[in-house]
């Protein structure tokens, strides 16, 4: 087994557990989910970096390895930490709040969502193109004052 492949099986159960861990209620396993999916983004760019190269001191430019993806890295590793901290700074701010750490069902978006489904069942059930919620495009509304042959 090369580096290389034992890098890419690394990444890919960091992303499934990361994935699994941010479809969790727990504020809490949300963030060890994305610190996952960070660490994962980065053995990405690793893996994607190539073979590993000469250092960059010298006279010939053989064999050098690219430092753009070390950059990326660099950056998805600020970028991990920050978002990090903001989600630690909510989760700790729900904790001050109600004492919880699972994010709660709201009974409104499941009402709204159970509206749009009953809504796509019959879409044109209830649509009348004289009514102004209907009538959106004004190229599709039926004129009194249009030939009886456009009607």
């Amino acid at each position: 087994m090369t580096v290389t492949l034992v890098l890419v099986i690394a990444m890919a159960v960091l992303f499934s557990c990361g994935v699994y861990l941010l479809l969790e209620r727990s504020l809490t396993r949300m963030l060890l989910g994305f610190l996952l999916l960070g660490n994962a983004l980065n053995l990405l760019l690793l893996v994607m970096s190539g073979a590993a190269g000469a250092p960059p001191i010298g006279t010939s430019s053989e064999g050098i390895t690219d430092p753009l993806p070390q950059a990326f890295a660099l950056t998805a590793i600020v970028i991990t930490f920050a978002v990090s901290a903001f989600l630690l700074a909510l989760i700790h701010r729900s904790w001050k709040l109600s004492r919880a750490d699972e994010v709660e069902v709201d009974e409104a978006d499941v009402a709204i969502g159970r509206d749009r489904d009953d809504e796509d069942d019959e879409p044109e059930a209830d649509f009348d193109p004289k009514s102004p919620e209907d009538a959106d495009d004004p190229h599709d509304r039926i004129t009194d004052s249009a030939p009886e042959a456009t009607r």
